[in-house]
């Protein structure tokens, strides 16, 4: 990933929140099959391993499993907050107009040893993570256990695990921090006034070191 200095996050806990905060990763290998990419959603466990360890799980259907099996390397990357950013919130627009549109976005990428789990009560163990992490803040979370046990292993046998534990961890956050302070001011503003942006206004005002308004 192209990592200019200024936009580099470095720091595993806010890297591991991102990755909680948006667990439906892209999945990309590079194996027999050819370049492979599915969207899946991850369950991260912080303590398994120096910089975590990922798991998730794919159709059995999926080619994508014995790649991996084969030694594939693995990419996995999650999409944070992004925004389009308007050179018309930049004070540097009025000043000399030399200025040009951009995205701002925080993303992490880890790579690493994958494994293949053909195991029944890993997998169970595994939806049952994932499942309770979703469903835990609702007010009525639906469980595994809701549905018939017949039916889940009849699911499971659909399904196949896989564990990467991460060797190498990279996050870009690239929210203005290279812009002039009166220009982070006019996009955090700007973010402000479109509905849905409060994360990234937030990621603005903070690695631009601005102060609340």
């Amino acid at each position: 990933m192209y990592q200019p200095p200024h936009f580099r996050e470095e720091d595993l806990s806010v890297q591991h929140g991102l990755i909680r905060a948006h667990p439906l990763g892209m999945l990309i290998t590079a194996g027999a099959s050819g370049l492979m990419a599915n969207s899946v959603p991850f369950l991260l466990d912080s303590a398994a391993s120096e910089k975590g360890t990922l798991r998730l799980h794919l159709a059995r259907a999926n080619p994508q499993w014995r790649d991996i099996e084969a030694g594939a390397d693995v990419l996995a990357v999650f999409q944070g907050a992004d925004a389009y950013i308007t050179p018309s919130w930049y004070q540097t627009k009025q000043e000399t107009g030399k200025v040009v549109p951009t995205w701002n976005y925080a993303i992490v990428q880890a790579r690493g040893r994958a494994r293949v789990i053909d195991d029944v009560d890993w997998l169970l163990q595994q939806i049952n993570a994932i499942t309770t992490q979703q469903e835990g803040p609702r007010d009525r979370p639906w469980a595994v256990g809701d549905a018939p046990d017949d039916f889940i292993r009849a699911q499971l046998k659909g399904i196949i695990g896989v564990e990467i534990e991460i060797a190498t961890i990279e996050g870009k956050w690239k929210v203005s921090q290279n812009r002039p302070v009166a220009d982070r001011e006019g996009v955090a503003a700007g973010l402000g006034e479109e509905s849905g942006r409060e994360d990234m206004v937030d990621l603005v005002r903070r690695y631009g070191g601005l102060t609340e308004k």
